[in-house]
């Protein structure tokens, strides 16, 4: 199931962003929360190109069945690829989030990047609900990329969070 993955450090970013508060720099805090937003601009880039570059297969039409062209003219990697968003807070809760912004997608798409994630697809035939279409993806593509880029994620917010820890004192 695809998830939001938060970058934080709960305690560390918590006191941190009470100092930064307290100290009223507001250089060092656009500085930290541009920082914290660098981090986690790799992992949405890289989910943006696993979804856009995902092969989805389906079984293909049998002999003398008809076909055409899609309905929509909207491609659907594309479209879930431009709804990832990454979120940088300083305060109150703080840290980076990476997410799926929903609200981005066509109503009839917003559970696609969960199906997508799971690796089957099941749809309407353009749109008639009498014929069902299963088509087929790689599992995990969320999941998957979350994983080989969250070591890294996680260094760089220790990295940045030590360095404005020692700016303010």
């Amino acid at each position: 199931m695809v998830q939001n993955i938060r970058v934080t450090g709960t305690g560390q970013l918590l006191e941190l962003s009470a100092r930064l508060r307290r100290a009223g720099h507001e250089n060092i805090r656009a500085s930290f929360h541009r920082r914290l937003r660098r981090a986690a601009e790799p992992l949405r880039d890289d989910l943006q190109d696993t979804i856009r570059n995902l092969d989805i297969r389906s079984q293909g039409r049998a002999s003398g069945k008809r076909g055409g062209p899609s309905l929509t003219t909207r491609p659907l990697r594309a479209t879930i690829a431009d709804a990832i968003r990454i979120s940088v807070r300083t305060t109150g809760d703080p840290g980076a989030r990476v997410w799926v912004d929903k609200g981005r997608l066509p109503p009839d798409l917003r559970r696609m990047p969960d199906v997508i994630n799971d690796g089957r697809i099941r749809h309407p035939v353009f749109g008639n609900r009498k014929r069902w279409a299963t088509q087929w993806a790689t599992p995990g593509w969320w999941d998957k990329t979350l994983r080989t880029h969250t070591e890294r994620i996680t260094r760089e917010v220790e990295r940045v969070t030590d360095d404005v820890r020692r700016h303010l004192e």
